[in-house]
């Protein structure tokens, strides 16, 4: 019996053979460069069965391989097995990457044009050189690909500004018009979906766990048109999207469809009147960029870096104090459910990780203003969290035993905020190795929640903070440290990040970011203890502007796998001053006998 993945390779090799393509590249994204596509666009899960988040492909007549980073290493050779994929290995020194790997061995590529940005195309082309050829051939698999999901269409909803004291979506487009003045653009358009959602406040569910609509978006100084999927005569139309489009029609947007964008573009030719048309080749897609290519001449064709991208990632004040009654909520989920575990385990009743994961989810949903999970819940005991991105199992996952350490990973969407937090639990007994992994890396992340720095400072800088505890003890993690988290939009979110990789984006007070150091162990445990934080103004000296941190998420961290000798006094201080805060600010909101737990477990160490 042949390999269900091998045989849709083997198809697409026959495809390509027709076609006389030398070898094809499949991205993991979508048209519009998203981290988490809809299923529609999980290309690479349907032709390999890799299901990570971040990974693409290439086919060539003799070898077949997949990219990814190391969040995924040992998944991927798991779920690879049997299908004749290599992995290839990401963001590792050395690291060979597609466009450099594919020169000399391709002279006619396929892509499709749809689900590769700009630069990707870009960079494909500088590599493989002037005598060869990338084809765009949008939704490449479809030929191959029976019952392949539609694009989803979910009811699009509005913000009301006035309940947390945003900005209106006519501010928002006013300052993107003043912007395209200051510059000289008579256009801009938008096509990664977190920047659209944000400009015009608006809100669908087209991607699961990212309340986003699926769309592009066109702003010039006299309109802005909306291309967005509309429901068609026959379908039911949803009350809340027609009063959304007619809200948006009043503030002067133009709700166009979804598929006439490039009609839409190409009605302005290409003359002198087109005028100037601003794009970011990193998010856009390389199709839609050859319908603009078509409708505007090359000298009014601008490509840079999305203004809206280092806006939106600054939050208002009032978005601030809105997210720190967020946490509040979110943080008397987690305590409910860690109190539940803790009782249901030490009661010798088996609990596996996927009901540990529902349980989680129950407990968010009580909260009001909950509008889902900002990502699949990591649930992971013993082994399973080894893998830093693990996909708890509905049936089959393992039991949370006590003894050891559970890891869960996991956040909500609100209309006040996004929520994203880990943390590793001691079940029971641990081992020496489970109590100095575990604490090497809480001191990482108390070290850098502590940090102060001058202003200009970036993540990448900061990234050595959390390391250096392990570092000293011969121990890493792969991944990055922090990531940007949204307001009510993606749980990740740049242009900032804390990471080994350089970013030359300096941290501005209102960023949020998540701070998340780790240490996997394959075969024996996963670590990871992730608080977000609120980047601030610290106060100036005749040495300059300072900034530092301010913890936003309140749960506690369990001090029984803690060596306070490894942490040491200035940590320990942290982490009593902290768990302290933490039971005084959520014991008011919890049931008696979960805040009677939760008194025992922020005990000072």
């Amino acid at each position: 019996m042949g390999n269900l993945y091998a045989d849709r390779i083997s198809a697409l090799r026959e495809l390509m053979s027709r076609n006389g393509w030398d070898a094809v590249v499949i991205s993991g994204s979508d048209p519009h460069s998203s981290e988490y596509p809809a299923p529609r666009w999980k290309q690479v899960e349907w032709l390999t069965g890799f299901t990570g988040e971040a990974g693409d492909v290439v086919i060539t007549e003799d070898h077949a391989g997949l990219w990814t980073d190391s969040r995924y290493f040992i998944q991927a050779v798991d779920q690879l097995e049997g299908t004749g994929v290599e992995l290839h290995k990401t963001r590792i020194p050395g690291a060979v990457y597609i466009p450099e790997w594919l020169a000399g061995k391709a002279r006619v590529v396929a892509v499709d044009g749809l689900c590769q940005s700009v630069s990707a195309v870009a960079e494909l082309r500088e590599a493989l050189g002037s005598d060869a050829v990338v084809v765009d051939v949008p939704d490449l698999l479809d030929a191959l690909w029976e019952g392949r999901p539609w694009m989803p269409v979910t009811p699009v909803t509005t913000l009301d500004v006035d309940c947390f004291g945003g900005v209106s979506r006519s501010e928002k487009i006013g300052w993107l018009r003043k912007w395209m003045l200051v510059n000289g653009y008579d256009k801009v358009l938008l096509s990664s979906l977190d920047e659209v959602a944000w400009l015009l406040n608006v809100r669908g569910s087209d991607i699961e766990y990212n309340p986003l609509v699926i769309s592009y978006l066109l702003v010039s100084q006299d309109y802005v048109k909306w291309y967005v999927r509309k429901p068609s005569a026959v379908d039911y139309v949803d009350p809340d999207t027609e009063d959304s489009f007619a809200e948006l029609r009043n503030d002067g947007v133009s709700v166009e469809d979804y598929d006439a964008v490039c009609i839409g573009l190409a009605d302005f030719g290409d003359d002198e009147h087109s005028g100037v048309i601003f794009i970011d080749p990193s998010t856009l897609n390389y199709h839609i960029a050859d319908c603009i290519g078509s409708a505007f001449l090359p000298s009014c064709i601008v490509k840079g870096t999305s203004p809206v991208i280092l806006e939106k990632s600054v939050k208002t004040a009032s978005e601030i104090e809105h997210l720190r009654q967020t946490f509040i909520d979110d943080g008397v989920a987690m305590e409910c459910f860690l109190h539940w575990l803790d009782e249901e385990v030490s009661s010798g009743r088996e609990v596996t990780e996927w009901e540990a994961s529902e349980r989680l989810t129950a407990f968010r949903a009580e909260i009001p203003g909950y509008r889902g999970n900002s990502f699949e819940n990591i649930s992971a005991y013993g082994p399973s969290a080894a893998l830093p991105h693990y996909s708890t199992p509905c049936e089959g996952s393992s039991v949370i035993r006590p003894r050891g350490l559970y890891l869960v990973d996991s956040g909500g969407q609100y209309l006040t905020g996004t929520t994203d937090i880990t943390r590793t639990v001691p079940m029971g007994e641990c081992t020496q190795l489970e109590k100095e992994d575990y604490t090497l890396v809480l001191k990482g992340m108390i070290d850098l929640s502590m940090a102060a720095f001058p202003r200009g400072t970036t993540g990448h800088q900061l990234d050595a903070l959390a390391r250096m505890p392990l570092w000293r003890a011969g121990r890493n993690f792969g991944h990055g440290t922090g990531h940007g988290v949204g307001y009510y939009l993606c749980v990740h979110e740049g242009p900032q990040s804390i990471r080994f990789q350089y970013n030359p984006q300096p941290l501005l007070p209102g960023m949020v970011t998540s701070n998340e150091p780790a240490l996997y162990r394959e075969g024996v445990h996963g670590i990871r203890h992730e608080n977000i934080i609120l980047c601030r103004e610290a106060g100036v000296t005749e040495f300059g502007d300072w900034l530092d941190f301010e913890t936003l998420t309140l749960c506690h961290f369990d001090t029984a796998a803690v060596l306070p000798e490894l942490l040491g006094p200035e940590a320990v201080a942290w982490l009593n001053a902290y768990n302290d805060r933490v039971y005084r600010t959520l014991a008011p909101h919890l049931p008696p006998r979960t805040a009677a737990w939760l008194r025992d477990k922020t005990l000072a160490i």
